[in-house]
C-alpha cells in the first residue's frame, strides 16, 4: 500500500460527498481540514515546519519586493527587449531588441518571455518587468528547501532556504532583470529532479532534469551545463537501479535536455536571415556561432569577437577570485565554510551503500559548487560579479547538509568541524566588512565575537545544560548570516541600474572590466548621465561619441540607459505611425533609452556593443531611402571602451554617411541626423 493509501485507511472511510468540492464553502468542515491539513504539512513533519516555511517564504517576498521599482529600467537592454515582446509576436519569440525585429539581444529569449508575458497582463512598468524575477527568487527557495529537506528535515532546508535567500548577489538578481534569475531557478529545480530521479530509480524525473537545463540553455546557453557533470555523476553513481538501466536514463535525459532546447534553435537556423532579426552578439548572423563563440568557449578564452575589453581586461583570473574585493562580498561569505563542510560530509558518508541518498545530495550540490566556482576562478573573457549568483544555491545547499550532518553526529570529529565552519565563516565575514569600512562599523566585531564564541562552545558542548544547546546554535547562525543579511539590506534599499551591478555596500575596489567602477561588496559603476526616473546615473563618461557628447551629443552608453527629455519623446514620437523604427542609434543601451520613452521601435545599430556587423551600410541606406527611419543618434556610444569599434565598422561608416548626407538637428541638446531632409549638396 502507499502512503497515501495507508493515510486514508487511518482516517476511515471517505463521507459521501453530495457537491463537487469546488462548490462547497470555504467554511464546511471539509474545507477547514483541507487547510488544516495544507497549513500542518506532512504528517510525518513537526508541526512548526509548514508554518516556518510559509513565514521564511513571505518574508522573502517582502523582502525583495521592498523598493523594487527604485531600480527603474534596471538593465535598459533587457528592458527594452521586453517591451517589444509585450508589442510583437515576432520580437517575443526571437527575443528582439525592438518591435520591428532588426536585431535580436545576445542571450537566447526564454527569460524575456516571462518578463514579456508579465508585461503584456501589467502594462509596461519596472514593476511588471521586475515582479517575475522576485518570484522567482521565492520559488527557489522553497524548492531548495523541498529538496534538502527530502533526506535531511525541515530544519536543514529552512537554513538552506534562508541562506540563499540572504545571500547578497542572490538578492540583487532576484529584484534584476538579466537572465540569471530564471537560470537559478531552473538550476535548482533540476538538482530537486535529479534528487528525486536518484531516489526512485526512475526515467521521467531524470528526463524532467534534462528538460529543466534545456530551457536553462535558452535562459543563458552553455552556462546552465556546469551543472550537468555533477547531476550526471550522482545519478550513475547512486540511483537505486541496475547500471544497465543508469546509462539508459541519462541517455534518455540528454535527449530531453537536446530537444528541449533545440527547437528554438533549429526554428532561428532554418529560418532564412531575411525573415528573422539579425542574431544579437554574433558576427555572422547565427546563433550557434554566439552560443559556441562569444557566449560560449570564448568567455573561457577571452577570444570574443565583437566584445569590449575582454582577454585581460575583467579582472584576475585564480583560485583566489571569487574572495577578492570586486567578488568577495557578492557570494564568498560561507564558501570557505561550504568547502569545508562537502570534504567533511563526504568523509562521514563514505562507506555507505552505493544508493545513500545523503551522500547522493552532497554530489549534486558539492559538484555544482566545485565545478561552477573553478570555472569562475578561471575563465579569462567577460566575467561580471553578479554572475557568482549561480553560486548561491549550492553554497547554501552545502553548508546546510554540512552543518546538519555534523551537528547529528555530535562526536568529537562533527563538533571539531561544525565549530571550524563557524569560526571560519564569522572570520570571514569580519574581513569581508572591513573591506566597507563605513558600513556599520560595529557589525564585523559582533559577528566576529559572537561566531567566535560559538565555536569554542561546540567543542565543550558535552560539558553545556541540555537547555543552552540551542541557544550555541542559534548564535552560531546569527553570526554567519548577519554579514550577508545586512548587505542584502542595503541591497534592497539601493537602486541598481545599468549593465554592471553589484550588491551590497561599495568596497572602493574596480569592478575588473571596463567601464567599471566601485565593486567589491556592491555598488553600480560610476556612469555619466541622469536617469530621471531611477536618481541613478548610467553609462560612461568619456571617449568619443560616449555619453557626454562625441560626434554631437548623444543620449546612451555601452554600460546604461538615460531617459531623454520630454522634447526628444515628443519629436521621436511625432508621426510614428508613418515609419518602422522612429530613430536609429549606435549600441542597444543608447537605443533603449530612447524606445522605453517612446515606446515606440528604436533600431540598435551593431546591437549590444555597437560592433555586430548589422545593419550593413547598404541595408541601412536602403531602410533610409524608403522612408523607415526618421531618425539616427548622432553619436557612437562606444568610446574608449576598447573592443573592434573602428572607423572602419559598420556603425561608424553609417554614422559617417549620415553626418554627410543628412541635416543636423539639436533637439533639447541631444543632436540627431534626420534622415528626411538631405543636405542639399547630396
Amino acid at each position: 500500500m502507499t502512503t497515501s493509501t495507508l493515510r486514508r485507511s487511518a482516517r476511515g472511510p471517505a463521507a459521501p460527498r453530495t457537491a463537487p468540492r469546488e462548490q462547497q464553502p470555504a467554511t464546511t468542515p471539509y474545507a477547514q481540514g483541507r487547510a488544516a491539513r495544507l497549513w500542518r504539512g506532512p504528517a510525518e513533519d513537526p508541526s512548526w515546519a509548514r508554518p516556518s516555511l510559509v513565514i521564511l517564504l513571505c518574508a522573502t517576498a517582502a523582502f525583495y519586493l521592498y523598493n523594487l521599482t527604485s531600480s527603474g529600467w534596471a538593465n535598459a537592454f533587457y528592458s527594452a527587449a521586453v517591451q517589444a515582446g509585450s508589442e510583437s509576436w515576432k520580437a517575443f519569440f526571437y527575443g528582439s531588441s525592438d518591435a520591428a525585429s532588426a536585431i535580436t539581444v545576445d542571450k537566447p529569449p526564454a527569460s524575456l518571455w516571462v518578463m514579456a508575458l508579465s508585461v503584456r497582463i501589467f502594462g509596461l512598468s519596472s514593476f511588471a518587468i521586475l515582479l517575475p524575477e522576485v518570484l522567482m527568487g521565492v520559488a527557489s527557495v522553497g524548492v531548495l528547501y523541498a529538496t534538502i529537506k527530502r533526506h535531511f528535515g525541515a530544519a536543514a532546508g529552512l537554513i538552506a532556504g534562508a541562506t540563499l535567500a540572504l545571500t547578497p548577489v542572490a538578492t540583487l538578481m532576484f529584484r534584476f532583470n538579466n537572465p540569471d534569475a530564471l537560470l537559478v531557478l531552473l538550476m535548482t529545480l533540476g538538482a530537486w529532479a535529479t534528487v528525486k530521479a536518484v531516489d526512485e530509480g526512475r526515467a521521467r524525473w531524470l528526463v524532467a532534469t534534462g528538460v529543466l537545463l534545456g530551457f536553462g540553455f535558452l535562459t543563458k546557453t552553455l552556462q546552465v551545463f556546469l551543472v550537468l557533470p555533477a547531476f550526471a555523476l550522482a545519478y550513475l553513481l547512486a540511483a537505486d537501479t541496475t547500471l544497465g538501466r543508469r546509462i539508459q536514463h541519462l541517455l534518455a535525459a540528454g535527449l530531453a535536455m537536446v530537444l528541449s532546447a533545440g527547437w528554438w534553435v533549429a526554428i532561428v537556423e532554418l529560418v532564412p536571415a531575411s525573415a528573422r532579426p539579425y542574431i544579437g552578439g554574433s558576427q555572422t548572423n547565427s546563433f550557434l556561432e554566439l552560443t559556441f563563440g562569444y557566449n560560449g568557449f570564448g568567455r573561457l578564452t577571452g577570444d570574443e569577437t565583437g566584445s569590449v575589453g575582454g582577454g585581460n581586461g575583467w579582472g584576475q583570473t585564480g583560485l583566489t577570485r571569487l574572495f577578492d574585493a570586486e567578488i568577495g562580498g557578492q557570494i564568498s561569505w560561507l564558501l570557505p565554510s561550504a568547502l569545508l563542510l562537502l570534504v567533511t560530509g563526504l568523509v562521514m558518508r563514505g562507506r555507505l551503500p552505493r544508493t545513500d541518498g545523503r551522500r547522493a545530495q552532497l554530489v549534486v550540490w558539492g559538484g555544482w559548487l566545485v565545478i561552477t566556482a573553478l570555472t569562475f576562478s578561471l575563465m579569462a573573457g567577460i566575467f561580471h560579479a553578479y554572475y557568482t549568483v549561480a553560486l548561491a544555491p549550492a553554497v547554501a545547499a552545502v553548508v546546510a547538509i554540512g552543518a546538519t550532518l555534523a551537528w547529528e553526529r555530535r562526536d568529537r570529529f562533527g563538533m571539531t568541524t561544525l565549530a571550524a565552519a563557524t569560526a571560519i565563516a564569522s572570520a570571514w565575514s569580519f574581513v569581508l566588512l572591513a573591506r566597507s569600512a563605513d558600513f556599520l562599523p560595529w557589525l564585523r566585531w559582533v559577528v566576529v565575537v559572537l561566531g567566535l564564541a560559538a565555536a569554542l562552545l561546540m567543542l565543550v558542548l558535552d560539558r553545556i545544560h541540555a537547555s543552552a544547546v540551542k541557544v550555541v546554535a542559534g548564535a552560531a547562525l546569527v553570526a554567519v548570516l548577519a554579514g550577508p543579511a545586512a548587505c542584502s539590506a542595503q541591497t534592497v534599499t539601493t537602486a541598481h541600474t545599468g549593465s554592471i551591478v553589484t550588491a551590497g555596500p561599495s568596497t572602493g575596489s574596480g569592478t575588473g572590466g571596463p567601464g567599471g567602477g566601485p565593486g567589491g561588496m556592491g555598488g553600480t559603476p560610476p556612469q555619466g548621465t541622469a536617469n530621471g526616473a531611477t536618481g541613478t546615473t548610467n553609462g560612461p563618461t568619456t571617449g568619443r561619441g560616449g555619453m557626454a557628447g562625441g560626434m554631437g551629443g548623444g543620449m546612451g552608453g555601452l554600460l546604461g540607459a538615460s531617459t531623454p527629455s520630454t522634447e526628444v519623446v515628443s519629436a521621436l514620437s511625432a508621426d510614428a505611425d508613418s515609419y518602422t523604427w522612429v530613430a536609429a542609434a549606435v549600441g542597444s543601451q543608447n537605443a533603449a533609452g530612447l524606445q522605453l520613452a517612446t515606446e515606440q521601435p528604436v533600431m540598435a545599430l551593431g546591437g549590444f556593443n555597437g560592433t555586430d556587423p548589422s545593419p550593413t551600410l547598404a541595408q541601412f541606406q536602403a531602410y533610409v531611402a524608403s522612408g523607415q527611419i526618421h531618425y539616427l543618434l548622432a553619436s557612437g556610444g562606444m568610446g574608449a571602451m576598447g573592443g573592434s569599434w573602428t572607423e572602419t565598422s559598420t556603425t561608424s561608416q553609417i554614422l559617417a554617411w549620415a553626418a554627410a548626407s543628412y541635416q543636423t538637428v539639436s533637439i533639447d541638446g541631444t543632436t540627431f541626423y534626420d534622415l528626411t531632409q538631405p543636405l542639399a549638396a547630396s
